[in-house]
Order: C-alpha cells, then structure tokens, then sequence
C-alpha cells in the first residue's frame, strides 16, 4: 500500500510537471538486493551476522533443552514429591524458562545484540549505498530513483532506467 501510495505521488508530480508546462521530473531505478549482492563487504557482514545468529541460536536451543529435561524429570518425579518439593521444582523450572526468553529477547530482541551488531556492520554499508544513489541521481538529472528490491512494486520498468551498475562503479566496482 506504502508502495502504491509513493508511485502514486511520484506520478502525481511528473503529470503536474507536464500540466505545469515545464519538464517532467525523470525517474530512475535501482535493485538494491543486487548492489548489495556485489559488494564484497556486504557479503562479508552478512556471513558475520549469519554465523553469531546461528551459535546464538544454538546457545538458545540448548538451554530450551535443558529446561525441557528438568520438566521431563519433574514429571517422572511427580508422584514420589512432597508439596513443597514440588514447588521449588516448578519454580526451578519457571525461573530456568524465563532465563532462556530474555536470553532470546537480549540476543534476538527489537532492540538486541543481533539488531545492534547488523547496525554497526551493515548499516555503514547501506550509507555508502544511499549516497552512491544520491550521487548517481543528481549525475543523472533524475528526480526520483526507485528501489524495485523486495519492498517496492513496479509493475514495469524499462531496463535503460535501471541505474544498479551506475551506483556500483560509483562506489568503485566492477559490473
């Protein structure tokens, strides 16, 4: 809807340009999934990213496991423990269990280790990028670029609009 909403405004303002009787604004398109795909660094961060989620996950599972086992335990042992007894193996296993949630949500979290390490090594990547595009917009005389990278639809584009490579070599690699 977001999308549909830009396109819309974005063809607003070219038709008013040409109602308006000066030049229309031009657009231009790029592919971010593909810009990022071609930087080496990129990859590299990525790769970094994927290896700590995956031991933080496993960390994660391993302790669910644990937690699993106490209750299993606990289970078996049911019949032979006194009330108290029970109690304190049930709050061993609640505490165990909420450990392991905000493990996860400290890791994993909106606002967690996961979520500030993408920031610190991806983010200066994506910079990089947007003022490539900026660079190669403003070169181009455009007065808009799209991004047609999974968030974006554009039900059609005209592949001498595509600005992906520009925006590369702009930022030093080959195509």
């Amino acid at each position: 809807m977001k999308t549909k909403i830009v396109l819309f405004i974005a063809l607003a303002f070219n038709s008013l340009g040409v109602f308006a009787q000066g030049p229309a604004a031009k657009f231009g398109y790029v592919d971010t999934d593909y810009i990022l795909s071609q930087i080496p660094e990129y990859k590299a961060a990525q790769g970094e990213l994927d290896k700590t989620s995956l031991q933080w996950q496993k960390e994660i599972d391993a302790k669910y496991l644990e937690v699993d086992k106490l209750y299993k335990a606990y289970q078996a042992d049911a019949i032979l423990l006194t009330d108290d007894m029970k109690k304190k193996r049930e709050n061993e296993i609640v505490n165990k269990e909420k450990e392991v949630k905000d493990l996860q949500k400290q890791r994993f979290g909106v606002d967690g280790e996961l979520f500030k390490k993408r920031q610190e090594l991806v983010k200066p990547i994506q910079d990089k990028v947007y003022n490539a595009i900026k660079a190669v917009a403003e070169k181009s005389g455009l007065g808009f670029i799209l991004d047609k990278s999974g968030q974006v639809s554009i039900l059609y584009a005209n592949v001498k609009y595509d600005k992906s490579d520009d925006v590369l070599v702009y930022l030093g690699y080959k195509k």
